[in-house]
């Protein structure tokens, strides 16, 4: 099929009145788009949460370890000339 012919299928197909939608498939789209908007949200809620709460730790544990000060020395130096 070439592309004249392959264009005229489509041009043919786009002229064509629309078939009718069975009434039922309405309702099941709105069921299952109002399953989906839920599920996403909760998603979205639960990685917001998620994250809220790896901010949380991650500050308890940077206020106990305290990871900038320079640990103490576990050794002292020698102590010459005395």
């Amino acid at each position: 099929m070439s592309g004249n012919d392959r264009e005229a299928a489509v041009r043919r197909f786009m002229e064509q009145a629309p078939r009718p939608v069975p009434p039922e498939i309405h309702t099941e789209a709105v069921r299952r788009g109002g399953r989906m908007l839920r599920r996403r949200t909760l998603a979205r809620r639960l990685l917001w949460l998620l994250l809220l709460a790896a901010a949380v730790a991650f500050t308890v544990w940077a206020l106990t370890a305290r990871p900038w000060v320079e640990p103490p020395s576990d050794t002292t130096p020698p102590l010459t000339g005395w």
